[in-house]
């Protein structure tokens, strides 16, 4: 292992600002569909419970590893041969958010709730898909044999994807903010197409992201539908037809199995499922929780997305080093015991009425704890892909994650409405939901402990007994 100035020095590569600018376009969407839906649906009178149900639309990042085939393997005509086809999905789908916020600057959620909600189905669809793109894009900038750089850049995405949602909130929060005082009736309509020349901004960004030729992963697909091909026993346009999709929708999920082991691929997927339920539960109802105690758009701003993104982005890349130093089991353990904690400080906040420094203090600890858990969480993840299938493998574990943060978490606004208002309570059920995941991480420590030696081995090409934990 290199000393700690060397691993360090990593996040000052150049390929790590194109990775950084992948993080950003990945997080500004969730700004859209999240901080910025919520409160306009708010301000516009709809109940908290319609409020949870519309994050809904969330769940499609659960399920976007079922197009995630179609992503790594299908190019578009004119545009993936001059732009490369993970950046020609990208900008794509880009333009596709873009005309969605147009859209949205034509509506009143209370006249056309359907519409909002289906606008927002579509920008979070694109959202979902891009995410496809850019993960493989961002895992595809390293080398096969750096494993530190893979922490590294995993740390630089996510510090990208937090400045996308932290510092894009503030753009939202701020430009509706003085919309309104400036007395702008559709004030948040106005902030939408603000919101809007920001994406284009990143449109721009992306044309200097560079992307590697795909032979390599083209020929070893191919090999698998030889492979399939041959299991069949067809030939002719119907067997090349039927080996195509066979190795477009199959072929990843068995790699993944093969690679890994049933036994622990499965429980790997169990555990990414559980992870961070609490997190979510508590993150979708924050907002409202924080304008109901009293705070404005403003002290959100300064609070939640300021200072919030100021200690995730320092922490992200500490914890990135912590993690390489501990392993990435232990680390996952700590983050997820931190992270579920942090949840009583918002339940203090509740019991013991509006207070500026406890809710900068609950905002600090939470931003550094689930900056800790989402950097180790995605190092580990992207330790597990094989690059054959980068898009596909990377998008079935994260959309497993995801399922869990925004599926079960869409009844957390009925779950207030249940506890009749009392947050104190809602946050201590929060802080317990953790509990699964552990026991599910606990069960199979050793195994994983194992299988990322196993990985580093194969990456570096060194002994078992000098790869973390």
């Amino acid at each position: 292992m290199n000393g700690l100035a060397d691993s360090f020095a990593l996040y000052f590569e150049r390929r790590m600002a194109r990775i950084l600018l992948l993080g950003i376009v990945s997080g500004f969407p969730w700004v859209l569909i999240g901080s910025s839906l919520t409160l306009w649906l708010k301000e516009d009178g709809l109940s908290r419970g319609t409020i949870g149900w519309a994050g809904l639309i969330f769940g499609v990042y659960a399920f976007n590893f079922l197009w995630a085939p179609l992503i790594d393997r299908v190019g578009l005509p004119w545009l993936s041969r001059r732009l490369g086809q993970r950046r020609a999905w990208i900008l794509v789908l880009q333009a596709a958010i873009l005309v969605g916020l147009v859209l949205w600057s034509t509506l009143v959620p209370s006249e056309s709730l359907g519409s909002v909600i289906a606008i927002g189905l579509a920008i979070a669809v694109a959202s979902a898909t891009q995410d496809i793109a850019i993960d493989a894009l961002r895992i595809e900038q390293m080398e096969r044999t750096e494993s530190e750089a893979m922490a590294a850049g995993a740390a630089v995405a996510v510090v990208g994807w937090w400045s996308g949602f932290k510092l894009g909130g503030i753009v939202a929060l701020e430009t509706a903010e003085a919309f309104q005082t400036a007395g702008v009736e559709s004030y948040w309509q106005a902030t939408f197409l603000v919101l809007g020349i920001v994406v284009v901004v990143c449109n721009v960004g992306l044309l200097f992201v560079r992307e590697a030729r795909a032979t390599d992963r083209m020929a070893a697909q191919a090999e698998d539908e030889e492979r399939i091909a041959a299991r069949l026993h067809v030939s002719g346009p119907f067997g090349r037809a039927a080996a195509w999709l066979g190795g477009t929708v199959v072929g990843p999920v068995m790699r993944f199995f093969e690679k890994n082991g049933f036994a622990i691929a499965a429980s790997v997927l169990g555990f990414v499922f559980l992870f961070k339920i609490g997190e979510a539960f508590m993150g979708r109802m924050s907002l409202v929780f924080y304008t109901e105690i009293g705070f404005t758009k403003s002290d959100i701003a300064l609070y939640s997305k300021g200072l919030g993104w100021i200690v995730t982005v320092g922490f992200t890349l500490l914890g990135s080093l912590v993690a390489i130093r501990i392993g990435l089991v232990r680390a996952m353990f700590a983050s997820g015991i931190a992270m579920a904690l942090t949840n009583l400080m918002f339940a203090l906040l509740a019991w013991s009425g509006k207070s500026e420094a406890l809710f900068a203090a609950a905002i600090v600890m939470d931003d550094l704890t689930s900056a800790f858990a989402t950097v180790t969480f995605v190092a580990f993840i992207s330790m597990l892909v094989d690059r054959t299938y980068t898009a596909t493998q990377y998008a079935l574990l994260a959309s497993l994650g995801t399922a869990g943060r925004t599926l079960l978490a869409a009844a957390s606004g009925e779950l207030v409405d249940w506890l009749e208002g009392d947050w104190g309570a809602f946050f201590v059920i929060t802080t317990l939901m953790v509990i699964p995941s552990l026991v599910c991480l606990w069960a199979i420590r050793g195994k994983l402990r194992d299988l990322l030696a196993g990985a580093r081995v194969r990456l570096t090409g060194r002994g078992a007994e000098d790869a973390p934990g």
